[in-house]
């Protein structure tokens, strides 16, 4: 009988064994053959796991996103004003861990295929709308109530495509200045329609 947890163990080695693959050999390049070389375990534990390589790939994809999610509930958690919830998901997004060269291909690679695989879809609609919360609940103490949405969605579309500039080379955005950019908007959204807060307003910094 497999030894308790056994389970867990071969899917965390396939699922970093793909991230390794997607990363050094391309996604175009990244086989079933090559993930079980790697994670020096048979080709046919793949289908035992996961079904199939688009199981596999879908599953180191939620993995990703999962570590960004815990990284953003720990900040979230040390948050204790509004402000600083923004400032949370905001830093989480441009945290060093999320541009390790190896999640930074995996990524690269889940965003290219999004519009063509319903499975991505829908953990990016997750994703996206789990963001768009966040700075919701943060921002209604602030804004009216026409301006959450926008504001909240606008915050989240900004972080996107900055951390996309940052992740190219030739992006010319450092991580520190893209999260600086983000928090500019969020207190310019702020100074523009929000009503001040003992005589002044608040802002982001």
């Amino acid at each position: 009988m497999p030894k308790v947890g056994m389970e867990e163990i071969r899917r965390r080695q396939l699922i970093d064994a793909t991230i390794a693959s997607i990363h050094e050999d391309g996604f175009g390049a990244t086989t079933i053959a090559r993930i079980s070389r790697r994670a020096g375990l048979s080709s046919g534990i793949v289908a035992h796991y996961f079904k199939d390589k688009a199981g596999l790939l879908e599953a180191t994809w939620r993995s990703v996103a999962e570590d960004l999610r815990i990284e953003t509930v720990r900040r979230l958690r040390e948050a204790k004003t509004p402000e600083e919830r923004i400032l949370a998901v905001i830093d989480a997004n441009f945290a060093p861990s999320q541009f390790v060269p190896e999640v930074v291909s995996v990524w690269l690679s889940y965003w290219a295929l999004v519009p063509q695989t319903p499975n991505l879809k829908r953990v990016h609609a997750i994703n996206e709308r789990r963001m768009i919360s966040n700075f919701q609940h943060a921002l209604k103490p602030h804004l009216p109530e026409d301006r959450v949405k926008a504001v909240a969605t606008g915050l989240a579309a900004l972080i996107e495509g900055l951390w996309l500039r940052c992740a190219l080379s030739s992006g010319g955005v450092t991580p520190e200045e893209a999260a600086d950019i983000a928090r500019t908007y969020a207190t310019d959204q702020f100074k523009k329609h929000a009503a001040p807060h003992n005589g002044r307003l608040q802002t982001i910094s």
